[in-house]
């Protein structure tokens, strides 16, 4: 025997249980299914356990798509601010870090308690460690195997995330589902990930790693202002983080050190002043002193400014402003934040997140070609997108 539910989940993260309540509160039935242990393991992990879990400041502008009109209306019929209220009508105390960006004042865990706390109220039923086994579509709905028996439903939604950090749980599941009823996937890769370097280059900056400082780094178009952070692996950090999502195999990064800085005056006005001083000892004056010294000699500075020529100053100022790095890749879907790419939203309603050719089937969350900057936008983009399945499954 089945049993049958208005709506079946597949996925017990942001996106799921954010969908899960909308429905269950519109009198729907509603089965959350998802095969690791615990639901929100990446809520938990996220921020720092933190969770860094809306951003004040997002906008389409946000997000990387093929498609990038289509979060247009997900994102406007529900705002960050929306979400905020909830978290306020929750008590849990927060505060704003960056510009705009919300973490909890005192765990993650309050975020995935709100979550299950409101499917709760809303009549949610959850079952983990439910592998599924087949799905297909029948009649009017669709009919489950799973390992905790069949089920039936009306509505189908899809919120099994991208391939980010297997550990968590992740897999190809979605794509598979979105595949066999002929939504198109586009290709994936790991973004908002590290960047791994030549081992040369690798070698020669590791008497700076742990080190981090504020740079602009840009990259095919995009340009970000955060601070980098040097590993013994190689490069990351919220600017490292940002830039890899523009990024592809065989492009240089381009970083400017000191952003907002007029180096080639400062440079001319260091020789004038402090003719006996080398170039570590100016960018002590900028960057962390450990940095200073271990570039400079990586760049091989090893003139006192009193024998620097003007050229010499300018190739200086170059390598401060410009400096050309190319990553060997990156650390990958290991330890990505999300997964650029996924199911291709051309295929779907941006109103409902419902496959177009397949009715009553949804995708919602990390799984779409939906991706969004560091700082707390991936998490708006699963609030609005659970939102929007929600009111219509």
């Amino acid at each position: 025997m089945s049993s049958t539910y208005d709506v079946i989940i597949i996925g017990a993260g942001a996106a799921g249980l954010m969908c899960a309540s909308t429905a269950g509160y519109r009198g729907r039935s509603v089965l959350v299914l998802d095969h690791t242990n615990k639901p929100g393991k990446k809520i938990l992990m996220s921020g720092g356990g933190r969770c860094n879990f809306t951003n004040l400041n997002s906008t389409p502008a946000n997000f990387l798509s093929d498609n990038p009109n289509f979060c247009i209306s997900a994102l406007k019929r529900y705002t960050p601010q929306d979400f905020l209220e909830l978290v306020d009508r929750h008590g849990i105390e927060h505060e704003e870090k960056a510009a705009g960006q919300f973490f909890c004042k005192n765990s993650a865990k309050d975020i995935l308690n709100l979550l299950l706390t409101e499917c709760g109220w809303a009549g949610v039923n959850l079952k983990m460690k439910t592998n599924i086994e087949s799905v297909m579509s029948q009649g009017n709905g669709y009919h489950l195997k799973t390992s905790s028996g069949s089920f039936q439903c009306e509505s189908l939604v899809i919120a099994s995330g991208g391939l980010s950090i297997p550990t968590m749980g992740s897999s190809s599941f979605g794509y598979d589902i979105a595949k066999q009823f002929g939504v198109n996937v586009l290709p994936t890769s790991a973004a908002l990930v590290p960047f791994t370097l030549p081992l040369q280059l690798k070698e020669r900056l590791a008497p700076m790693a742990g080190v981090s400082c504020s740079v602009e780094v840009n990259c095919n178009g995009a340009v970000f202002r955060e601070p980098m952070l040097i590993t013994h692996r190689g490069l990351s950090g919220p600017a490292m983080l940002q830039i890899s999502s523009f990024w592809h195999p065989g492009d240089a990064i381009h970083i400017n050190l000191l952003p907002g800085v007029s180096v080639g005056d400062c440079l001319h006005e260091y020789r004038r002043t402090k003719p006996q001083s080398y170039t570590h000892h100016f960018l002590e004056d900028f960057l962390p002193k450990r940095f200073a010294r271990a570039f400079s000699e990586l760049q091989q500075w090893i003139k006192p400014f009193q024998f620097c020529h003007n050229e010499d100053l300018k190739a200086i100022a170059d390598v401060l402003s410009q400096w050309e790095v190319h990553p060997a890749g990156t650390e990958g879907y290991k330890t990505a934040e999300v997964t650029l790419g996924g199911v291709d939203t051309r295929d779907l309603s941006s109103k409902t997140m419902s496959a177009r050719n397949q009715p009553g089937l949804f995708f919602i969350g990390e799984v779409l070609d939906v991706t969004g900057h560091l700082g707390g936008h991936n998490f708006q983009w699963a609030w609005a997108s659970g939102v929007a399945a929600g009111q219509h499954v």
